[in-house]
């Protein structure tokens, strides 16, 4: 088992991952550096062997298979995900494996949104992007992480064996956030030095389609991890509903023993009917939370046990 690995996914990263390795061995000599190629057309992967990391590959393209098989392969006690674009700084690395190593902390978050990410990041659409998964996520799950979308991050080795990896793409960010706070996993924020990639680096990040994509990896996360609340509101709409249409209908019912309306009389019951179900699918889900929560404490100790062994 490595005492610390530093995961850095890639795909065309020719302009930067040499440096980006470099500086990983100079901030944290005693770390294997993995760099996992995501099918780049460049001269990627020589540029990594050259600079001294270990190159793997990964076929199925996307930022979240990346990680997922990552994660799945390396066995470290201590982990550090960064992405090979330049962007982060590895001389904010010691300080975050410092926490991890600790134990005050089983995931720390690099956060740039309390640094120079403002003025560094030239997207302005991704502040707000940002701004907003991150008001979500932490009203949501009652969390406090600085910047939910971040790719610099360090994990122990409990968080990460048990971590499943859904998401494909750019969502993992957003997906290990919330596992973090759904699961009360320790979490820290750290701020970190960013800086906007270098000329003829380009972001393979869209503001637009990722950005869509992260909002519908919340909506189902939430569905997933927070189902009364998702299907309570849900329940509760459609009630409402049911009822401005029933009420009038009862009312005049109650007056003249007869139903005028009879379509919207049928139409407001079976709105209210809905409804039920919705709360039960709500509440019959959240008792199963209850049994996942018992089996991840026990799957906690497993990998403990686990950890020893290696």
């Amino acid at each position: 088992m490595d005492k610390v690995a530093i995961l850095i996914p890639c795909y065309n990263e020719e302009k930067t991952i040499e440096q980006v390795v470099k500086d990983f061995k100079k901030h944290v000599p005693t770390a294997k550096i993995y760099v996992y190629d995501n099918n780049s057309t460049d001269k990627t992967t020589e540029l990594a062997k050259a600079a001294g990391a270990i190159v793997r590959h990964e076929y199925s393209r996307g930022k979240g298979n990346v990680i997922r098989r990552m994660l799945r392969e390396i066995n470290a006690e201590i982990y550090v995900m960064v992405d090979g674009d330049a962007t982060y700084s590895a001389a904010d690395a010691p300080a975050m494996i410092k926490m991890i190593e600790e134990k005050r902390a089983e995931m720390v978050v690099g956060d740039r949104l309390s640094g120079a990410y403002y003025t560094e990041n030239k997207r302005p659409f991704h502040n707000f992007g940002n701004n907003l998964v991150r008001g979500l996520i932490n009203k949501i799950f009652k969390s406090d992480i600085s910047d939910i979308m971040t790719g610099y991050r360090a994990m122990s080795y409990e968080f990460v064996k048990t971590f499943p990896v859904l998401s494909r793409g750019f969502e993992i960010e957003t997906e290990m956030s919330i596992h973090a706070a759904f699961r009360r996993m320790r979490t820290e924020n750290i701020t970190i030095s960013y800086k906007d990639r270098p000329e003829g680096s380009e972001s393979k990040l869209s503001t637009f389609s990722d950005g869509f994509k992260v909002l519908g990896t919340i909506l189902y996360l939430l569905v997933v991890y927070k189902p009364m609340l998702f299907f309570g509101t849900l329940a509760t709409i459609l009630l409402a509903l049911g009822l401005i249409f029933f009420i009038p209908i009862f009312i005049e019912f109650l007056s003249t023993r007869a139903v005028p309306r009879f379509p919207t009389l049928i139409v407001s019951i079976f709105t209210m009917l809905i409804a039920l179900v919705f709360y039960l699918v709500g509440f019959f889900s959240k008792i199963s939370l209850v049994k996942d929560a018992r089996e991840f404490e026990y799957k906690l100790v497993t990998v403990a046990l686990l950890k020893e062994k290696l």
